[in-house]
């Protein structure tokens, strides 16, 4: 069992157990890695870390919930790219800004993303279904776990980066649009690897690219986005850990230590890889950054796309 961290004697965080709030339902991606995390954090903390699903309304009710909480470090959020980056930027009416509301601590890890295509698209490789697609603008769909999602922002990128048309079928949740692409109601899915990942392992589904900065062991075969000329769609999605602003820094760097010293252990790095996700741990100031980025990102996007939601 890893030791709780060291620190001076009048330094009582934490005293309680602290709160780990998931903007989205118990089962998925987000929710397992905070789980997978939690218990050795708390190990490494002294205290219980609980993890609580605050789902609802693209990733805000959880969000704004972190937002509103006391800054005393002893409720966390999870912070996602669709609930953290995307969501601030296609709602109207966001009644926060992540990059003022928000302390951000560091990047737990990161997640390839993925195109599939069904069984009834027969593409050869990436080359192939972008001539498809050019033959019959418009005529070809893509699915994506909703509307304002992440993957459907993917598909956006993927349809301007490459000079493509597709239309766009909002699901909710991934499963049912892969469901979808295996019956050949639609052709391709734009998703987070670990969901499409059994699918592509099996052979039901092709995987033509995924988005991350090298190939992986999963799939060596499968180049990345940048490989078949398509740089810009090549980012891969990623989980981080924030707290609400005015948390105390010293409170937010012990919370950063703790958390990388968890993210360097074995098993818990074995864990993540059984979902295809990497660890990462960087210090808050560079996730800031990363942040902004990606919600600069994500509002070009929404922008070119004309993407806008009530």
């Amino acid at each position: 069992m890893a030791a709780p961290l060291a620190g001076h004697a009048q330094d009582s965080y934490p005293s309680r157990p602290i709160k780990l709030v998931v903007p989205f339902p118990p089962g998925g991606t987000t929710d397992v890695l905070a789980r997978t995390i939690a218990d050795p954090l708390g190990k490494v903390l002294g205290q219980t870390v609980v993890v609580e699903n605050r789902n609802g309304a693209a990733g805000r009710i959880g969000s704004e919930y972190v937002i509103r909480a006391k800054p005393d470090g002893y409720t966390l959020g999870i912070a996602t790219v669709s609930s953290h980056a995307v969501t601030p930027v296609v709602y109207e009416n966001i009644s926060y800004d992540v990059n003022r509301d928000l302390a951000p601590i560091t990047r737990l890890a990161s997640v390839p993303n993925v195109l599939t295509i069904g069984p009834a698209i027969q593409a050869a490789d990436m080359k192939a279904f972008v001539a498809m697609l050019k033959q019959k603008p418009g005529y070809y769909t893509y699915g994506s776990a909703g509307t304002g999602s992440e993957a459907n922002m993917m598909g956006e990128l993927f349809k301007l980066s490459s000079g493509t048309d597709m239309m766009h079928v909002p699901y909710r949740g991934s499963s049912p649009a892969l469901q979808d692409a295996l019956g050949g109601q639609i052709a391709a899915v734009f998703d987070n690897l670990p969901s499409s990942l059994p699918f592509i392992r099996s052979g039901d589904l092709k995987a033509l690219a995924i988005a991350y900065p090298e190939r992986i062991d999963a799939l060596p075969d499968v180049p990345t986005f940048a490989e078949v000329g398509m740089p810009e769609v090549n980012d891969a999605s990623w989980f981080g850990l924030v707290a609400p602003k005015d948390t105390p820094p010293e409170t937010v760097h012990k919370i950063y230590q703790a958390t990388a010293q968890v993210l360097a252990m074995p098993d818990v790095k074995q864990k993540l890889a059984g979902f295809s996700a990497v660890p990462v741990g960087n210090p808050p100031a560079e996730f800031a950054a990363e942040l902004k980025a990606e919600i600069d990102k994500q509002r070009d996007i929404a922008k070119r796309a004309n993407i806008r939601l009530k």
